[in-house]
């Protein structure tokens, strides 16, 4: 599920894009806003994969807000979704993902969703503050997503690799994987998980398949054979 804010200034505007995405099965709407004002402050108190922006509103417009978003470390993926066909080029020029025009029309924004998904897997977004439980020393403790570098497998239990340490989770690889795949996790391997932005090196072996060696990490990951296409795809190599 991605997590999306819409902001329009006309409340019904928002309650339809509301049941349109509530009807994907595929966003969860964790904030509206009226302004975009109201907009970033509640990104700050949320967070967002997603934010569905109006174009004109009182005061700042919309493509003033997703420039601003576009300058953050981490920004949200942007959808304009607008009564007006003529910003088009101004939105794709603050990196817009995509541009909707009212009245939305539902597979036109299933569209843009999958727009969104490619763009926050791409972005390897950590913006959230999402953490993982682990344990360790008779301890429970949160790890950030940015801190892992991969995941293995063993038996019932996962360890996450970080830069510093091991932990133990009880949490399934297969769990892990759809958790942490939004943030750039990628799965190379049945008993391995990486976290792409950790790749150093792509090393070609015998058998035609590939073996990783990721930043600060002596062991090598190895990538099963039918992974190797798609791992090349989304590394862009």
């Amino acid at each position: 599920m991605l997590n999306a804010i819409i902001c329009d200034d006309e409340a019904p505007a928002r309650s339809e894009l509301r049941f349109l995405l509530d009807e994907t099965g595929q966003v969860e709407v964790v904030a509206e806003a009226a302004n975009v004002r109201e907009a970033i402050e509640r990104l700050k108190d949320q967070g967002a994969d997603v934010m569905f922006l109006d174009i004109n509103m009182p005061g700042a417009t919309g493509i003033q807000l997703a420039d601003a978003l576009s300058k953050l470390k981490y920004p949200p993926a942007v959808v304009f979704v607008t009564a007006y066909s003529e910003h088009a080029v101004k939105a794709f020029d603050v990196n817009a993902v995509d541009y909707l025009v009212k009245p939305v029309e539902t597979e036109r924004l299933r569209q843009a969703i999958a727009k969104v998904k490619v763009y926050v897997s791409g972005h390897a977004r950590v913006g959230r503050g999402e953490r993982i439980p682990v344990e360790k020393g008779g301890k429970k403790l949160l790890i950030p997503t940015d801190h892992i570098h991969f995941i293995m497998a063993k038996d019932d239990y996962s360890y996450l690799h970080t830069d510093t340490d091991r932990y133990l989770s009880t949490v399934s690889l297969a769990q892990l994987e759809a958790k942490l795949e939004p943030y750039g996790f990628f799965r190379v391997h049945r008993r391995y998980l990486v976290n792409l932005a950790c790749v150093a090196e792509v090393e070609p072996i015998s058998g035609g398949t590939l073996q990783l060696q990721l930043t600060g990490e002596e062991e090598k990951i190895p990538v099963s054979r039918r992974r190797v296409a798609s791992l090349k795809k989304a590394l862009g190599i």
